[in-house]
């Protein structure tokens, strides 16, 4: 269906480029659009295995931004991290060129299904989609599905189905969810981020509004206050869920754990509807779980498919991903970059532990993150028993402050700062041991500290 939606909206004979092709959501879409069976190209900063994966499926990417990498292409979808002095996007308006924000094109492509299913959220987002993904699957239903992270059952971020209902992540930043349309609105939790573009932690939640107001349903956390306030207004179906005993349509009741692994009876309105088992570790995964629960239920998924497919989920990939041992430590990798998703993952790792260290190697990401949350910082990674901090991921940013990973090291007690990735790969292969959870964590490269560990 979304092969002859595309052909519809940009030509049977268009050809798709894409700036910033080897980031998570911007490979998933080129991958569409090439099985859709359109020409399709790209460039990213660097070569990398994502754009390998790309070349293999017969996609030129080119490595670095030139002005002539977009000749003899129709339409230029670009990331909202990609300037706008980079040479290819000023080349192509240019030309005249039909130029779409990454947002924009996904918006586009999703048209062409009934059932639009938006999570959004500060945390758990990528981990909600996987789930629903899961889900829906079990449920017989052939779903499209555009993930913020891999997910092993569809071999990648992506899945092109030939069904209905389109699950996609529904990323805040620079607004880029007000360009969706979901028909179900999907709202993990609330708190303030992306402070180099959100003002004011006012300015975020408006967005959050205006993003549950494009759909007729939305699916609230009623244990989070900031999201729970948004149904205050709200025209549509609303659905909510808790874990913490708060008023909901779906409660999570009779919470257990074994060695940090969640397992609750799912309660409709009073009424007991099963019990839920999961295989992945931390409360937070539980509150995801119900999530996805109550936005599966109450599109009428039937609790069975929702109990068999949690039974059966193993998690996304960087959500505290196993990665083999070293030393006879266990590593894991994990994608958490806020406090509140650093102190969640560190709780999980703490449970699962044994009584063993927890060893939390942390890459900051952004430098306006670091300098905004920079208590938050000290007080979550506090909670490892030991801290090592490599240098700030930039991304995008200059560092105008002189903000540092070792302002942060300085206010742990036993906290390393190594400074590089490689110095950080020494430091574990020296002084990882027998019982050990060593968490890799980061949204930036640091997802490359697991393999050079491993050679």
């Amino acid at each position: 269906m979304q092969k002859n939606f595309l052909e519809q909206t940009i030509g049977k004979d268009a050809s798709v480029y894409f700036i910033g092709i080897g980031g998570v959501s911007m490979s998933s879409l080129a991958l569409i659009t090439k099985r859709s069976g359109l020409r399709t190209g790209g460039s990213d900063r660097r070569l990398s295995e994502v754009t390998d994966t790309l070349a293999n499926a017969g996609i030129k990417v080119n490595e670095g931004h030139r002005a002539e990498n977009v000749e003899g292409y129709d339409v230029v979808v670009y990331t909202a991290a990609v300037g706008e002095d980079n040479p290819e996007l000023k080349h192509a308006r240019e030309q005249g060129l039909c130029v779409m924000k990454r947002a924009e094109y996904l918006g586009m492509l999703m048209k062409g299904s009934r059932n639009r299913i938006g999570v959004a959220g500060t945390h758990g987002k990528s981990t909600v989609t996987s789930m629903l993904a899961e889900i829906y699957m079990r449920a017989g239903l052939d779903p499209t599905v555009v993930s913020g992270a891999e997910l092993c059952d569809m071999g990648g971020c992506y899945r092109v189905g030939d069904g209905d209902d389109f699950i996609f992540e529904a990323c805040e930043y620079k607004d880029s969810f007000l360009s969706f349309f979901p028909t179900t609105a999907i709202i993990t939790n609330i708190e303030y981020d992306h402070s180099d573009y959100f003002k004011s932690f006012e300015g975020m939640i408006e967005s959050f509004r205006k993003y549950s107001e494009l759909a007729g349903r939305a699916v609230l956390n009623a244990d989070d206050p900031v999201s729970a306030s948004l149904a205050e207004g709200y025209s549509g179906e609303l659905v909510t869920w808790s874990v913490r005993g708060n008023k909901a349509d779906y409660s999570a009741e009779n919470c257990g754990f074994d060695h940090g692994k969640p397992s609750f009876d799912i309660v409709y309105r009073g009424d007991r509807l099963g019990r839920i088992s999961l295989e992945v570790l931390g409360s937070h995964n539980e509150a995801d779980a119900m999530a996805a629960s109550a936005a599966a239920l109450s599109a009428g998924i039937s609790f069975e498919a929702v109990k068999e497919a949690l039974k059966e989920f193993h998690g996304a990939r960087r959500r505290f991903e196993f990665k083999g041992e070293l030393n006879g430590a266990k590593i894991y990798d994990d994608y958490a970059h806020h406090p509140s998703e650093i102190k969640a993952v560190l709780e999980a790792a703490k449970a699962a532990s044994d009584g063993g260290r927890v060893v939390c190697v942390f890459q900051p990401h952004t430098y306006t993150r670091t300098e905004q949350f920079l208590d938050g910082f000290v007080d979550a990674l506090s909670m490892a028993d030991v801290a090592v901090l490599t240098d700030i991921y930039a991304a995008r940013e200059v560092n105008t402050s002189g903000i540092s990973s070792k302002d942060i090291a300085d206010r742990i007690k036993g906290a390393v700062y190594v400074g590089s990735l490689n110095s950080a790969a020494d430091y574990v292969r020296k002084e990882a041991r027998e019982g050990d959870t060593v968490i890799l964590m980061g949204a930036g490269d640091i997802i490359s500290l697991g393999d050079m560990l491993h050679k």
